[in-house]
């Protein structure tokens, strides 16, 4: 049987239509420094870190990274002039002190956020085979649903490249893919993955020490996703539950269930959201630092943490981002970065954004996406000389997606720059278990976290899709 039977088999069909969107055919619509971990990062000023030590703010990376992107994007410097005219029309402007929109969630937890909106919350630490200790928080039933005799299915989150816990509920409730599932009747759980703003200590290394920072994606695949996984399944009493990754966090599934097939039997149905493949036809930012070589990756950054933007700016965007006209400006940033789709973030949540995102990494994890960026081939970290120690071969091996037995559904967006829709033509004919793809046209990256109309365009698929698959 062909591909094309098994989407009929499951009441889809493909439409060869540019954007190769499966559909079904009736029923469903199927439509201040860096790394302060423990309390909310931009509410505090400098503290002592989870992992015991002072972290220094890398404020000369950041400068050294945007001086970079200005002088790659001189093209684009009529944006400087534009944000100076605005800022001037603002400063004078009646409008500026008036509309005002400074959110207070920027300021709090992931848990804060939860209780804010009035849902319940619960929190865990995760500790990973090799001593890392990861936040998970839970929503286990919704604001209006109080608890019913019964399991909950259970669905686990995971967030992408510089994306922690809270970009996930960052929109009003009823515009945030955590809180729509807690409210639909899901078990809903959010991890965030070694080296975020909340998962940042380790049984035997501080953030201090180059051992703690020795990881890429590989190591969130193959050690964070299944303890958490086994950590949520134990906990719910339950046999399997649902996945939903953003970018980097559907990669993660990618590895995982192909290194540990295993594992493949605990899970009723794979979800992913823009993933990041081999990124053909990226554009935009990203693709400036991914192209850079290593050694200057390593130069202006070092060996440990990636601090794109410390929290002391972050603090300081939130704030700025706050101001009508500004916050405009804001989102501007965004689609340059993302793609554009000008009607679909709300501007009055702009603050939230800046005040939360983007998130930390570690160096090595910059350096493999961008190993992968520039042979556009799937494969494990390259360590150049030490392959033949490492992998008994002078070159990674592949990550053999085609060895995933999860049914899987995949999303993508018509103007993401990130991952370009081409690099997802590549990626669907290694998913053996394919049983759901659509391309939203209009979308970039991050309308799969902050879209508008996401519960429409995203959503209802997602909500048929598990129930199909429980």
């Amino acid at each position: 049987m062909d591909k094309s039977q098994i989407f009929e088999s499951q009441h889809y069909h493909l439409q060869d239509s540019g954007t190769h969107a499966i559909q079904q055919k009736q029923g469903c619509l199927l439509q201040s420094s860096c790394g302060i971990g423990g309390e909310s990062a931009n509410a505090r000023e400098m503290k002592e870190d989870p992992g015991g030590a002072k972290k220094q703010t890398p404020d000369i990376s950041y400068g050294t990274t945007l001086l970079f992107y200005l002088f790659h994007y001189r093209s684009h410097i009529w944006l400087v002039l534009a944000a100076a005219n605005l800022i001037q029309q603002a400063v004078n402007s009646e409008e500026f002190i008036i509309r005002r929109h400074l959110n207070p969630q920027e300021f709090m937890t992931v848990n804060e956020i939860l209780h804010y909106w009035g849902y319940p919350s619960e929190e865990y630490q995760i500790l990973t085979e090799d001593g890392y200790y990861l936040t998970a928080n839970r929503i286990p039933y919704g604001r209006n649903n109080p608890v019913k005799p019964g399991l909950r299915p259970a669905v686990l989150l995971v967030p992408g490249l510089v994306i922690e816990g809270r970009e996930i509920i960052a929109n009003l409730p009823n515009n945030s893919l955590g809180f729509v599932l807690a409210d639909a009747g899901y078990d809903v759980w959010i991890i965030n993955n070694r080296g975020t703003t909340w998962s940042r200590k380790h049984q035997n290394l501080t953030i201090d020490q180059e051992e703690f920072w020795d990881f890429t994606f590989h190591e969130m695949a193959i050690y964070d996703l299944p303890a958490t996984m086994n950590f949520i399944l134990q906990k719910t009493h339950q046999e399997g539950l649902y996945i939903i990754g953003h970018s980097q966090g559907a990669s993660l599934g990618f590895i995982t269930f192909t290194v540990m097939p295993q594992l493949a039997k605990k899970v009723k149905l794979l979800m992913c959201l823009a993933p990041g493949y081999t990124f053909v036809g990226m554009k935009g930012p990203l693709s400036v630092l991914l192209s850079l070589p290593e050694g200057l990756i390593r130069l202006i950054w070092g060996n440990k943490e990636f601090c794109p933007v410390s929290n002391r700016l972050k603090l300081l965007n939130a704030k700025l981002c706050s101001y009508a006209i500004i916050d405009k400006l804001c989102l501007h940033i965004i689609f340059i970065c993302a793609g554009y789709n000008e009607k679909n973030l709300n501007v009055s949540r702009a603050d939230v954004y800046f005040g939360i995102y983007p998130d930390y990494s570690s160096v090595k994890t910059i350096i493999h996406w961008g190993q992968i960026a520039k042979s556009k081939e799937f494969k494990y970290f390259d360590y150049g000389s030490k392959n033949e120690a490492i992998y008994n071969m002078s070159t990674p091996p592949f990550y053999r997606i085609e060895d995933m037995a999860v049914p899987t559904a995949v999303w993508s967006g018509g103007k993401d720059i990130i991952e370009d829709k081409k690099d997802i033509k590549r990626l669907l004919p290694r998913i053996t278990h394919l049983v759901f793809y659509k391309n939203i046209p209009s979308w970039q990256h991050l309308d799969f976290i902050w879209g508008l109309d996401a519960p429409e365009s995203l959503y209802t698929d997602m909500l048929c899709l598990m129930q199909k698959f429980k």
